[in-house]
């Protein structure tokens, strides 16, 4: 696959941005994130995808569907179960200038190539003083499912974050999932592209400018899903659909929430992160991922860093809980954050308690 690809080595082109208008149409984040791996194998054949089950069986989840036969099995490899194996090779063909899209069938599993993701992907390039760069993606889902224990459902979205020469993507629509997948393969540093399993096939709308094969999101910009003025709800993948949610029964009881979506973990997006608590003066954070050292608290330090004078209430910070998960269903429910809880904190932080908030509530 190496010598064949390096014939053909194309110029490496950078992600562009472009505003995009109105709604034409919806996807799912599955096909989403297919029609991107798509299009930019088509651009580029440096690109290839490996993993377990990506060919033959066209992926776990189906993100791969119709690639092998598009492209062949030099292209689209089904792998050994051996993520230590097969992330070394891959991390190996990013050296040689291919561009690896390494799936993972759930990152829990990616924990057998750690030291492939950390020492030989990330350091890289900052070991080698700028002459090895490492154009590879990990992707995979991340985080809770439901019903599959402990050892399938952390995040690892701070893991990743807090390790220098990666950059960390979470995405929650099915823009996110197009645009910023288009951005991590064309992107020259190794990139953890944390998915959802859940979220795989719920559907966005989706404007034409988004289906352009050119378009792309920056890495790095998180999105304002919803303004508003009295308390900022900060989250990223699947939570980001729970604080829509709250923003909306909030809305009922007169409070105004923002929503920001952070699309990207690393490099986070702390200007906008401040913009928003300077208009707002509240903060709440929500997260799947454990609290201690968690995403949340590095937004509450960004936060207190640069904004503190503009805090009118303790932050508030909602995160999954300090356990390994559970597997039977009424406890894993209590395990991560819920809708509920996203409201209780924000109330919490507009100095509103829930008695009367459920009488206003009831009043409306």
């Amino acid at each position: 696959v190496i010598e064949q690809s390096l014939q053909t080595i194309r110029p490496w082109f950078s992600a562009t941005t472009r505003s995009y208008a109105s709604t034409t149409k919806e996807m799912t984040v599955r096909d989403a994130l297919n029609s991107a791996l798509d299009e930019e194998m088509s651009a580029d054949p440096n690109v290839f995808v490996m993993g377990e089950e990506v060919g033959e069986y066209q992926g776990a989840y189906k993100i791969t569907k119709g690639l092998l036969d598009k492209y062949g099995p030099e292209r689209v490899v089904d792998t050994p179960i051996t993520e230590a194996g097969f992330t070394g090779i891959g991390v190996g063909a990013a050296y040689y200038g291919l561009r690896p899209v390494v799936e993972f069938m759930t990152f829990n599993f990616a924990m057998q190539a750690m030291d492939h993701i950390i020492n030989s992907a990330a350091k890289s390039n900052y070991m080698s003083a700028g002459q090895i760069s490492v154009p590879i993606v990990f992707r995979g889902p991340n985080g809770a499912a439901a019903g599959v224990g402990a050892q399938h459902s952390q995040c690892y979205a701070a893991w990743y974050a807090s390790c220098p020469g990666l950059k960390v993507l979470a995405p929650y629509s099915a823009e996110d999932a197009r645009g910023l997948l288009k951005s991590a393969i064309r992107d020259p540093d190794p990139v953890v592209f944390l998915e959802n399993e859940l979220l795989y096939g719920e559907s966005f709308p989706i404007s034409a400018e988004v289906l352009d094969s050119s378009f792309s999101l920056p890495i790095g910009k998180a999105k304002i899903e919803r303004e508003g003025k009295d308390v900022s709800i900060i989250a990223y993948s699947k939570m980001v659909g729970y604080a829509l949610q709250a923003a909306e029964i909030l809305s009922k009881e007169g409070i105004s929430a923002e929503v920001i979506n952070l699309r990207s973990i690393r490099p986070l997006d702390r200007p906008a992160i401040n913009a928003s608590v300077r208009k707002t003066n509240k903060l709440v954070t929500v997260e799947e991922g454990f609290p201690q050292h968690g995403v949340g608290a590095e937004i509450c330090a960004s936060v207190v860093e640069e904004s503190f004078e503009y805090l009118d209430a303790p932050v508030e910070r909602i995160s999954g809980a300090d356990v390994p998960m559970p597997y039977a269903a009424n406890l894993e429910r209590i395990a991560v954050p819920q809708v509920e809880d996203i409201v209780r904190a924000a109330r919490r932080a507009c100095f509103r308690s829930n008695s009367e908030a459920g009488l206003l509530a009831q009043q409306n």
